[in-house]
């Protein structure tokens, strides 16, 4: 075994980070060498990706790793479905968008005029959400027609910064599936949909699987970081896709979570599920590894703990999670719950007051303290994971005993615990690593040290420690699960 060592950047809605990975024959050991935050910027009424400074923190990740020792490979991972315009010149018409910017509000009513709702779905297997690429091409295409007249290509943020690195103009497939305009049975763009909505096909670079190689680093850049011209591979660039690489399921058959800013939950298949079930249920059909299909959920996750933490903090409270995770074990259960995907928690502010109106809205307690509002957001989530794994077996006629949680939400030890004893399902929680893992496996699998996807998993297990929750008081929670069903 070649004493190979790869460098993964990990790009979250918050922070990221550049890891250092280095396979052993057995473990994968990794070290973090360079973490930063990203923080949208807001000017005027539209929220931006500071999409220049990762860049300038992407090459800072590099200089680092070079003095480190070095590396073989690059991979980048990042969230989906956002994206910058580059005009013929190969330069950005303008900083990447937010998704959680309010543009595309209403946008999706005008688009389903166009093109029905069941058509786009049957086309795309894409969850209903307006932060959608499609929708936000759509804003474009009818509120700002000079910058889609000027829009060359399209690129999605990892395919943006590997094309920073590189020159090389590459849609990567994983994060190309989740723009609602990829079909993920024939893996290629819907250009139908693209010229019922007036966006040209010409705007989408060619695609690329996990695994193949963007290009190699720029000369320019070799030369300015005293680095070796090392491939950028083409990881599962999707976050999730890369978590979903970790999943350290013994079965071929598993649910998993992955729970960060967003709750990912779903199961891998092996061809999309599109019906007019999975569409009512607003399930999704993104790609995978391997070919796989990653049928899922997307769930409003740790964004409802993070975001009322900041309007804590805004507040003058300096509180950690820690305490807030203290404060809601200590306060009363099953007062009162929310639908973490309702509309009220989609943007920043103050969410503790939306809780408290949505609470009271529906007829419910409304909660008074920290720790009240902390334990309805944690009853809820649990609830909402068991509402969408009962969802799940309907769909697909499986019974699931087991849910695999995944990243850095595990380090939630009360989530965990409460998803065990709401779902009634024992719960396997890690590795908190999750996404740079497979980044970082992915990599390996590329340069040969790794054989396949199963052996990426065995290795995975091997070198990390996986947590089991067992349910507890099912009476209980069966009947706040009721309870919860009369609020959704």
């Amino acid at each position: 075994m070649s004493n190979r060592r790869v460098l993964a950047f990990d790009f979250g809605a918050s922070s990221g980070r550049a890891m250092l990975g280095e396979f052993d024959g057995q473990t994968i050991r990794m070290q973090e060498i360079h973490r930063f935050a990203n923080e949208p910027v807001t000017v005027g009424k539209t929220i931006y990706w500071d999409i220049l400074r990762l860049y300038h923190e992407t090459r800072q990740g590099i200089a680092k790793a070079v003095r480190a020792g070095g590396f073989d490979a690059i991979g980048i991972d990042t969230w989906g479905v956002d994206f910058a315009l580059l005009d013929k010149r190969g330069n950005m018409l303008g900083n990447p968008v937010h998704y959680r910017d309010l543009r595309t509000e209403g946008i999706d009513g005008q688009v389903f005029e166009l093109i029905p709702k069941e058509t786009l779905y049957g086309a795309t297997g894409i969850q209903h959400m307006r932060i959608n690429t499609v929708f936000q091409l759509a804003y474009l295409a009818k509120h700002q027609p000079e910058i889609m007249e000027n829009a060359e290509t399209l690129l999605q943020i990892p395919d943006l910064l590997a094309y920073f690195l590189t020159g090389k103009k590459r849609s990567e497939i994983t994060n190309a599936s989740t723009t609602g305009l990829f079909n993920p049975e024939a893996k290629n763009w819907c250009f139908d949909v693209c010229e019922m909505l007036g966006i040209k096909k010409s705007l989408f670079a060619r695609t690329i699987y996990p695994g193949e190689i963007y290009g190699t680093l720029s000369r320019e850049l070799c030369q300015e970081l005293s680095c070796g011209e090392v491939p950028v591979i083409a990881v599962p660039t999707h976050d999730t896709a890369s978590a979903v690489v970790s999943a350290p399921a013994v079965n071929r058959d598993f649910v998993y979570i992955s729970c960060g800013t967003w709750s990912l939950l779903g199961i891998e298949s092996d061809k999309p599920i599109i019906c007019k079930e999975s569409m009512e249920a607003n399930f999704t059909n993104e790609i995978g590894f391997n070919d796989k299909i990653r049928f899922l959920k997307n769930i409003m996750g740790l964004w409802l703990i993070q975001e009322s933490r900041r309007q804590w903090q805004r507040e003058g409270f300096d509180v950690d999670f820690n305490t807030l995770e203290n404060e809601a074990l200590e306060a009363e259960p099953f007062l009162c719950y929310i639908d973490p995907d309702a509309p009220d928690f989609e943007t920043p502010g103050n969410l503790p007051e939306r809780i408290k109106d949505y609470c009271g809205r529906t007829g419910q307690y409304v909660p008074k303290t920290r720790g009240e509002i902390m334990r309805c957001i944690y009853q809820s989530l649990a609830l909402k994971y068991r509402y969408t794994v009962e969802n799940l077996e309907k769909l697909t006629g499986k019974h699931f005993n087991t849910i695999n949680i995944i990243g850095g939400g595990i380090k939630d030890a009360l989530l965990c615990r409460m998803t065990a004893n709401a779902s009634g399902r024992d719960v396997h929680a890690g590795p908190v690593e999750a996404t740079v893992m497979g980044n970082i496996a992915v990599q390996f699998i590329a340069l040969g040290e790794i054989k396949d996807l199963s052996g990426a998993r065995k290795i995975i297990r091997n070198s990390t420690d996986i947590k089991v929750f067992k349910p507890v008081q099912q009476e209980e929670w069966q009947r706040a699960y009721e309870d919860y069903i009369k609020i959704l």
